[in-house]
């Protein structure tokens, strides 16, 4: 039998509805309902399978299946698995007034399901009674999924209750609570996420610092950058996600002043684990304002020798990016960090095939900033070589930039 995580990858659904309907092992057909509910096509045997599995023995499986069935969108599916009718009114708020109903079910697979649903029907007038109901509901499993559902919703109006949640919880509850916070943003919603962002416990700063990423304001850097310092890697990395989602969403004419000064923070603390998260940024990344930012910041905190070549090496992979900016910024980060390694990389660059021309050229005028002598003979010889007008332009440029250096 493959394993949970290869079958996570192949999407195997004949295999993990075989798992959760025949595994003795609790935790394994619970993480086979999890990933059943991730994958784009659970097929008509995966969702039967979920709709089995809401009569587990397990609770916690029993809340797997549910939550899967939600992340499929299969209402219908899961309403007939607890013996409900989904209403026929195609009007949002007449189906999410029969669901609000079950929030005051006797069965706690009803509630948490109707809870789920609201979510996903995200109808404002849900809120207040969701909100209510999470003052009352005695099971954390429900109060959790509730709190997620008020954030989906997105009422800043009910921030103070997710609020209360954040101390005194289980922690589900509390992380739940975090997150359905950085969804409303408001000012009410970042002062709760400000007080719980160095909490003791490392999944719970996670999440708080992973929210205040979500905010358009500057106001959470200081405390981003202070998580900087954090014992865990994992925070530290989600502070520098935070931070490159702040600076992605403030306005323009005051990204450049926030910029550096999240630089200059940054470069302070020389941590391994800043460089990595840029670098994932850069290379994973899949909204290019992030992209942009952290090419930008690499050059600027690209840190001790190890992690100054894991930067060179991002770095010169976007030199042909199809982003000008984002080729541009590539460009000056690795002038920025300058010195010998740096333009023996810009060289690979020209002497090798693996590079577009765009790339090329990027590194011919990186390479007026940091080359040598060596430079000068390899980007005069370009010069003569190429017959791009580009790259001959950057080239020739360069030359006369490099002057007497060697």
């Amino acid at each position: 039998m493959p394993s949970l995580y290869g079958l996570e990858r192949s999407g195997d659904v004949e295999k993990l509805v075989e798992l959760l309907r025949e595994s003795d092992n609790e935790t394994v057909r619970r993480r086979a309902a999890e990933i059943l509910g991730d994958l784009d096509d659970p097929e008509s045997n995966g969702i039967d399978a979920l709709v089995g599995a809401m009569s587990d023995e397990s609770e916690t499986v029993r809340a797997a299946a549910i939550d899967a069935l939600t992340q499929q969108e299969a209402v219908e599916a899961l309403m007939k698995g607890l013996g409900q009718e989904v209403p026929d009114s195609g009007a949002s708020w007449a189906q999410a007034e029969a669901f609000v109903e079950n929030l005051d079910s006797d069965t706690t697979e009803l509630r948490m399901a109707a809870a789920n649903v609201l979510g996903l029907l995200g109808v404002e007038e849900s809120a207040r009674p969701l909100a209510k109901r999470l003052q009352s509901e005695p099971h954390p499993e429900v109060r959790a999924r509730i709190a997620r559902a008020l954030g989906r919703v997105g009422d800043p109006a009910i921030a103070g209750v997710l609020v209360e949640c954040l101390s005194d919880q289980p922690l589900k509850v509390r992380r739940e609570a975090a997150e359905a916070l950085g969804r409303l943003n408001g000012k009410k919603a970042l002062q709760g996420l400000l007080r719980v962002v160095d909490d003791e416990n490392e999944a719970m700063r996670r999440t708080a610092v992973s929210s205040l990423g979500q905010f358009e304001t500057a106001e959470p850097v200081d405390a981003l950058v202070e998580r900087l310092g954090d014992d865990s890697d994992l925070v530290r990395r989600a502070a520098v996600f935070s931070l490159i989602e702040i600076l992605s969403n403030v306005p323009p004419d005051r990204s450049h002043e926030l910029r550096e000064t999240i630089v200059d923070r940054m470069a302070a603390r020389s941590d391994p684990s800043i460089v990595a998260s840029l670098v994932e940024i850069v290379e994973e990344g899949s909204q290019i304002h992030q992209r942009r930012n952290a090419v930008w910041m690499l050059g600027r905190v690209a840190g001790d020798k190890t992690t100054k070549m894991d930067a060179v090496e991002a770095l010169r992979n976007e030199l042909g990016a199809d982003d000008d900016l984002l080729s541009q910024f590539a460009a000056t980060g690795l002038a920025e960090i300058g010195g010998r390694s740096v333009e023996t990389s810009l060289l690979e660059v020209i002497d090798t095939d693996k590079y577009s021309e765009d790339a090329v050229a990027m590194a011919a005028f990186a390479l007026g900033k940091v080359g040598g002598d060596r430079s000068r003979q390899r980007l005069e010889k370009l010069v003569e070589d190429t017959e791009n007008a580009e790259v001959r332009r950057r080239a020739f440029s360069a030359i006369s930039k490099l002057g007497g250096r060697t």
